[in-house]
């Protein structure tokens, strides 16, 4: 960790409910881990070793089961993308998809975020983080259990290269409200609308998503530029 990274106090913004892998999430985790999955205990990596070359990273925190973000990497293949996710069977469906699919720009962490971030990401190296759909604890008791808080937007914000992109999406109103306020306070941002975005074509639309505008749900997305 650098010197100037805010020193954040841990609540925890997930539970851990590993549940159990399907044969076909565990046959993937065995097979395609030593090849795309990374340590955290390994510290910072050699990018350039890992992927083969020196291209823009993208940073996603909390893939779920990984669809959007293999699809994210099947469509930009001029970047190399870093994928974190604690819950094991997404890790193995994401590295399932990766390998029908044929994927090789993407790598996988299957830790906690804010400890990759710190210990492994170093300053300014991000052409993007993107963080969509996270648990918004819609509690009011449990709303600083969330991850968008200001102390974690300066540790975003120190790993974005200048002129990097910090995504942000949700369909939870008043989180999209509060992450709102909070990258707006943040004075190393920027926000690229007046206000909530239109999702991005390099954000694929989701089923959970798909569904719930049928239901009249809404979604807002943040884009923000690193200044």
């Amino acid at each position: 960790m650098s010197e100037h990274e805010p020193t954040l106090r841990r609540i925890r913004s997930f539970v851990l409910r590993q549940g159990r892998m399907t044969p076909g999430q565990q046959r993937a985790f065995e097979q395609q881990w030593p090849q795309f999955g990374l340590e955290m205990a390994a510290g910072e990596p050699d990018w350039t070793a890992v992927f083969g070359r020196d291209a823009p990273r993208v940073l996603e925190i909390g893939f779920g089961m990984g669809q959007s973000l293999a699809a994210m990497a099947q469509a930009e293949p001029e970047k190399d993308f870093i994928g974190i996710e604690v819950h094991r069977p997404g890790v193995g469906k994401l590295l399932a998809t990766m390998a029908e699919a044929g994927i090789t720009n993407l790598r996988v962490y299957n830790d906690d975020a804010v400890e990759v971030l710190q210990r492994c990401i170093a300053d300014q190296s991000l052409a993007r983080v993107q963080i969509y759909f996270p648990d918004p604890w819609h509690k009011k008791k449990h709303h600083k259990r969330r991850l968008i808080q200001p102390g974690f937007v300066r540790l975003l914000c120190s790993k974005l290269a200048p002129d990097g992109l910090l995504h942000l999406a949700t369909d939870w109103e008043d989180y999209a409200q509060q992450m709102l306020e909070v990258l707006s306070a943040e004075p190393l941002l920027h926000n690229e609308c007046d206000g909530f975005a239109e999702r991005p074509a390099f954000r694929p639309i989701t089923k959970f998503e798909q569904r719930g505008e049928r239901l009249g749900h809404g979604v807002w997305d943040l884009l923000f530029r690193r200044v």
